[in-house]
């Protein structure tokens, strides 16, 4: 893969998109390409996660389970597995698994954690861009939260309702 195609590929990452140029070619010139055929297995689940891979082309089946695999989901191009694997210590939560012809553009945490340390910039701009997620995400429990203790509140009623009739 190019230089170039490899930096537009990563711009298209939403994790990635804000790196200024001189820091997304570095990024994509340090990081490694790999390709996998169909069926060859990027990781398995549980394993030790050193970082991301984004996928460059083809496609990434995840899947979960022992004997009986539950598929989570196919990816294609463009795609960030491994997001949290490039920000800490982590076991992958499944196994990733080629479909076709894939190529991968693989990122390792040393890697993202040596650009975040060198250019204290985008660290700043990650941390806020994961702390409005998070904040985002609260505000969404919340309302899962009180819609809970309502459907709570209207079961206990009901059961009391029930009691007082017999």
């Amino acid at each position: 893969m190019s230089l170039a195609r490899d930096m537009n590929l990563l711009r298209q990452v939403p994790l990635l998109s804000d790196f200024p140029d001189d820091q997304l070619r570095l990024l994509a010139f340090s990081a490694e390409n790999q390709t996998f055929r169909d069926g060859e297995v990027l990781f398995t689940e549980g394993e030790r996660a050193d970082g991301g891979f984004v996928v460059a082309s083809g496609e990434v089946a995840m899947e979960r389970g022992g004997e009986t695999r539950e598929a989570m989901g196919t990816f294609g191009p463009g795609t960030l597995i491994g997001e949290t694997a490039l920000l800490v210590e982590t076991r992958r939560p499944a196994r990733a698994v080629a479909v076709g012809q894939t190529e991968v553009i693989r990122i390792r945490r040393a890697l993202f954690k040596r650009m975040l340390q060198e250019f204290p910039e985008i660290a700043s701009a990650l941390f806020e861009s994961r702390a409005s997620n998070f904040r985002q995400m609260t505000r969404s429990l919340s309302r899962v939260g009180n819609v809970l203790e309502q459907i709570d509140r209207e079961v206990l009623e009901q059961r009391g309702h029930k009691s007082g009739d017999g």
